[in-house]
């Protein structure tokens, strides 16, 4: 099976052996790519059946299909990447899953974001991971594997040497397994992404994030960490700014939608100044006010030339903070990319950035506002654009589809 036609061949053989009806979506994807071929040929092939594509499909994949789809796919060397995002696989599904990354030796990304996977399916998936040598990327989120599905996927990374993302956010973790990963991650040399958006915390201590700081301190591979809704405050901002000093590796930091207030802010101000290799800093929906905005911009004025976006949508700020960061963009050759949208855009606000974009220091592609005048005043309206923009939802065409 080196192209799309030997796939889809192997896949109605499967179907007829199982005495099953080959599922339309399915054939449908099948024979696009098989088409696909003969104008733009491919060394390999991503299989795309997301559930919520209404262009493709009107029913979601269930477990029977994941089941045909483990038989077509095992020992397949030409299938590099499989999206079964947005379909009805269980912790049955999850089991077909599992077989397919032990058997599979080709396979480096596999999506199963929001099915209906539990704690018994994620520890099918964990076990298999643990002998897979193929997967890069594997995203969970959205599906409610809990504590006990992330205990067994920190488990499984003790062991995984190829595994390079990992997506278990919104996914009810608890305390327990963040701490997990964070004390798995001390060791772990290959692991490059990590989000745990959003897990189900009933502590105020902040015990995940003083974890997650310690393993930050001696982690040189981690690039890319998401710790969303993780009710982190200034303490907690306070003990990652002093890990991420001792960073090396560290290019994405997302502390969106937490409790950090102007201290949290001034704290991150400290660590831009050091120029640490931190270049995507996201603190949208959080509280640091006009004073952790002033911060911020001091630092970026001359200090820094590593960070290279800013989010700070939401963030209760006024006109004093938003001049501030439009004056240390005017001098900061490498920040390109701020997100404001959701604070006080009043109009000196409105006007510096309206200076920013006209002088073709921000482009417009870079932000979430656009200037427009009435009567003469300079006004910013939203734009669809977000530094996560596609997290959740992908269109299906045009110039943003994958």
């Amino acid at each position: 099976m080196s192209d799309p036609a030997g796939v889809l061949k192997r896949y109605e053989d499967v179907c007829e052996e199982m005495g099953v009806k080959p599922a339309p979506f399915i054939m449908k994807v099948l024979e696009k790519e098989k088409d696909d071929q003969i104008t733009d040929p491919k060394d390999n092939m991503d299989i795309v059946l997301r559930g919520n594509n209404y262009l493709l499909t009107n029913t979601r994949l269930t477990d029977s299909d994941a089941l045909s789809l483990y038989k077509t796919l095992a020992n397949n060397v030409y299938v590099t990447g499989l999206d079964l995002r947005y379909n009805n696989l269980t912790d049955e599904g999850a089991v077909h899953i599992g077989k397919l990354l032990e058997e599979t030796c080709a396979l480096r990304g596999l999506n199963l974001q929001s099915n209906d996977i539990g704690p018994a399916g994620a520890e099918n998936i964990a076990k298999a991971l643990q002998v897979n040598e193929t997967l890069v990327s594997l995203k969970l989120n959205g599906n409610k594997i809990e504590n006990k599905g992330g205990m067994h996927l920190a488990g499984c990374l003790q062991v995984n040497t190829a595994l390079q993302e990992l997506d278990i956010g919104d996914a009810d973790l608890g305390t327990q397994s963040i701490i997990a990963l964070a004390t798995v991650l001390h060791h772990n040399s290959t692991l490059k992404a990590l989000c745990v958006n959003r897990p189900l915390l009933f502590s105020q201590q902040e015990e995940t994030t003083v974890h997650m700081s310690l393993m930050l301190k001696v982690n040189s591979t981690l690039k890319e960490l998401h710790l969303q809704k993780c009710d982190i405050r200034d303490f907690g901002a306070d003990r990652l700014v002093e890990a991420l000093q001792h960073n090396i590796a560290l290019t994405y930091l997302d502390l969106s939608c937490n409790r950090i207030t102007r201290d949290g802010a001034k704290a991150f101000s400290k660590l831009l100044k050091l120029n640490t290799p931190l270049e995507i800093l996201d603190l949208g929906f959080n509280r640091i006010e006009d004073d952790g905005a002033v911060s911020l911009s001091q630092a970026l004025v001359s200090l820094n030339s590593n960070l290279k976006t800013l989010v700070i949508t939401s963030n209760n700020i006024e006109a004093t903070g938003l001049c501030a960061i439009a004056r240390a963009m005017n001098t900061n050759t490498t920040l390109t990319s701020v997100f404001i949208w959701g604070n006080h855009l009043q109009e000196l606000a409105c006007v510096a950035f309206n200076g920013l974009m006209e002088s073709g220091r921000l482009d417009i592609k870079d932000t979430d506002v656009k200037p427009y005048i009435v009567d003469g005043h300079v006004l910013l309206a939203e734009l669809n654009h977000g530094i996560r923009r596609h997290y959740y939802w992908t269109p299906f065409y045009g110039s943003d589809a994958e």
